[in-house]
């Protein structure tokens, strides 16, 4: 199925840092991931002011959340909020299908958190 470029353009895809990553308790695939995605409109580079969002992820089954933190992943950061198990998730981590599992997605050396995917 083909899109017209103009849908493309309205998806926002951006470089986030996982800073945390828990297991969601009583949920065996999911994943509270803790993402900064850099400096907020107001802030710099080196501002305290950083745009911090929840995504709620369902990778459990195949990877360790210590494994994540520290690491940069690219996120859809302009969907609608969704509740999930009771905690909003502010957006979605993209990976790849592979053999009935996942593969998580990285820039081949770090960015700037926040940076767009185009």
């Amino acid at each position: 199925m083909s899109i017209a470029f103009e849908d493309f353009e309205k998806l926002d895809i951006r470089i986030g840092k996982v800073l945390t990553a828990e297991k969601v308790e009583e949920a065996d695939k999911l994943l509270k991931l803790e993402v900064d995605f850099g400096p907020s409109e107001k802030g710099s580079e080196e501002s305290s002011e950083r745009i911090i969002r929840q995504i709620i992820s369902g990778i459990a089954e195949f990877y360790n959340p210590e494994d994540l933190v520290g690491e940069q992943f690219p996120f859809l950061v302009n969907l609608e909020p969704r509740t999930i198990r009771g905690l909003e998730s502010q957006g979605m981590l993209l990976a790849a299908d592979a053999d009935g599992g996942c593969v998580l997605l990285s820039p081949d050396k770090e960015v700037k958190n926040g940076s767009k995917i185009r």
